[in-house]
């Protein structure tokens, strides 16, 4: 069973910086595609950026571009969410998700992940 686990979140004024870390288990780790997303209250959990399972072609969304950038380090089996000039609509509970295809896509609907975790709190005041 493959386990995720989110770090890094943590409370912090529009346009500081933080970086999110997301440690997956398993020696494959470097055949999947790595999502994050998040999820503001009342709101449903979008799909922010990704990086294939190369290291390569990163995507974002618009509203982070220039902003956040998503790296990975596969001999330590980590993904990294690095984000810059946070603005207050940025704060979410922040999830990292594996794909269940080896050498898939980048992919942004969650029913596309297969492995999850518990979620990173990112708490952003104006």
């Amino acid at each position: 069973q493959v386990q995720v686990a989110e770090s890094g979140g943590g409370s912090v004024q529009a346009g500081d910086s933080l970086r999110l870390s997301c440690a997956a288990s398993g020696d494959t780790f470097s055949r999947y595609s790595m999502g994050w997303f998040r999820q503001g209250p009342g709101k449903e959990r979008e799909f922010v950026a990704g990086i294939q399972w190369g290291g390569t072609n990163p995507y974002y969304i618009d509203s982070v571009k220039g902003r956040f950038i998503v790296s990975r380090d596969s001999h330590k089996n980590t993904v990294y969410l690095q984000m810059n000039s946070l603005k207050s609509e940025d704060a979410a509970v922040y999830y990292c998700a594996i794909r269940g295809v080896p050498f898939g896509s980048i992919a942004l609907r969650t029913d596309d992940y297969a492995y999850w975790g518990q979620g990173t709190q990112v708490t952003v005041s104006s």
